[in-house]
C-alpha cells in the first residue's frame, strides 16, 4: 500500500520527464517526451501536458498532493513563469499556472533545475548530512543550488547559487547572458570542446566533437584536450572557493555530464581548488561527485515540493 506521494517535472532542453515520487524518494511512475525546443510555447506546453497525462493514467495517481517542477532558467518562481534560454517559445511562460490546470489544481512548486539537482543531492546524494553545501549540474550549461543552515535556499525567484554565471575571467569571452569570463562559458560541456578544437585536437573517425570525446583523449595522454579540461577546472574552482568565502559552504557536489569524466575533471579540479580557496574558513571544502545521476531532477523537484508543502510555498499560484 502506497501513502502519499508528490509528482515531478524535469524540464529541459532535451527532454521533459514526469514522475510520481514517493516520500523517500523512489520514483514510482515515470513518463518522457522530447523537448520541441524549436518549436512554439504552446507545442512545448503540450509535450508536458502529455507527460503529466501518462503519469496521471496510473492507478497511483490520486495519491499525489503537489507537483514539483525543475526547470531550466531562468526560472522566476515568485510570478509562476520559466524563460529558459534553450527553449525559445518559452519567455515569461506561465509554466506553475499550466501545471496547475493540468493536474486538477495540485500545489505547485517551481524551482531551477540547479536548485532541483541540490535538493536532490542533499536528500539523497552526496551532499546529505551536510548543512552548507553547493551543488552544481555542469553540462551543455553550468548551473548550481545552495544549502544553507540545513535548508534549501532557493531565493526569491528560485535561482540563487547559479554559480554559472560568476565572472572568473575580467577579459574573458562574451557570454550569452550578457557578462564576460563566465565559468559557464569555459567549463560547460561545449565550451571544453570548443577550446579543445581551437587548441588544435582533432575529433576521431567517429566524428565526435562532444566534451565526453574531448575526455577521452584527455584520459589517453592528449595534451590539448587535458589543458581544457584543467582550464574547465580552474574555472569551476574559482567560482566555487568565491561561493564559499560569501557562504562558508563545507562541500561542493558537482553532477552533470561532463562529471562524467570522472578524474580527468576532479583531478585538476581539487589542485586548482587549493590554489583558490586559501583563506583559514575555506580550506577543509570538500569536493565529490553527484551520486543521484539522471533522476536527479525528478527527485529534486519532488523534493522541493515535500519542502514547500512542509513550509507553505507550494501555492496554487507563484512558486
Amino acid at each position: 500500500m502506497h501513502t502519499d506521494s508528490v509528482a515531478a517535472l524535469d524540464i529541459g532542453g532535451t527532454k521533459i520527464a514526469g514522475a510520481l515520487v514517493d516520500g523517500s524518494g523512489r520514483i514510482l511512475v515515470r513518463a518522457q517526451r522530447p523537448t520541441p525546443a524549436r518549436e512554439d510555447g504552446e507545442t512545448v506546453m503540450r509535450a508536458v501536458e502529455e507527460v503529466l497525462a501518462e503519469v496521471a493514467a496510473s492507478p497511483l495517481w490520486p495519491t499525489a498532493t503537489a507537483v514539483g517542477i525543475g526547470s531550466a532558467g531562468p526560472v522566476d518562481a515568485s510570478a509562476g513563469t520559466v524563460s529558459p534560454v534553450n527553449v525559445a517559445g518559452w519567455r515569461g511562460f506561465p509554466l506553475v499556472e499550466r501545471v496547475r490546470a493540468a493536474t486538477g489544481g495540485l500545489p505547485v512548486k517551481l524551482v531551477g533545475d540547479g536548485v532541483a539537482m541540490t535538493a536532490a543531492e542533499h536528500w539523497q546524494g552526496a551532499a546529505r548530512g551536510y548543512d552548507d553545501a553547493l551543488c552544481m549540474v555542469v553540462s551543455t550549461g553550468v548551473g548550481g543550488g545552495l544549502v544553507l543552515g540545513g535548508k534549501l535556499h532557493p531565493g526569491p525567484t528560485g535561482n540563487a547559487g547559479h554559480i554559472g554565471h560568476i565572472s572568473v575571467d575580467l577579459d574573458g569571452d562574451l557570454c550569452p547572458c550578457g557578462a564576460r569570463g563566465c565559468v559557464e562559458r569555459i567549463a560547460s560541456g561545449p565550451n571544453i570542446a570548443r577550446r579543445a578544437l581551437e587548441g588544435g585536437w582533432l575529433p576521431g573517425p567517429d566524428g565526435d566533437r562532444s566534451a565526453a570525446a574531448v575526455a577521452a583523449a584527455a584520459r589517453a595522454g592528449h595534451p590539448v584536450a587535458i589543458a581544457s579540461f584543467e582550464r574547465a577546472a580552474r574555472a569551476l574552482a574559482a567560482g566555487i572557493a568565491a561561493t564559499a568565502a560569501l557562504t562558508e559552504i563545507r562541500i561542493a557536489v558537482v553532477g552533470g555530464g561532463v562529471a562524467g569524466a570522472g578524474e580527468v575533471l576532479f583531478a585538476p579540479l581539487r589542485r586548482s581548488l587549493r590554489e583558490y580557496a586559501t583563506l583559514s574558513f575555506v580550506r577543509r571544502l570538500t569536493v565529490a561527485p553527484a551520486l543521484t545521476g539522471r533522476d536527479a531532477g525528478l527527485v529534486g523537484a519532488a523534493a522541493a515540493a515535500l519542502l514547500g508543502q512542509r513550509d507553505g510555498t507550494a501555492a496554487p499560484v507563484g512558486g
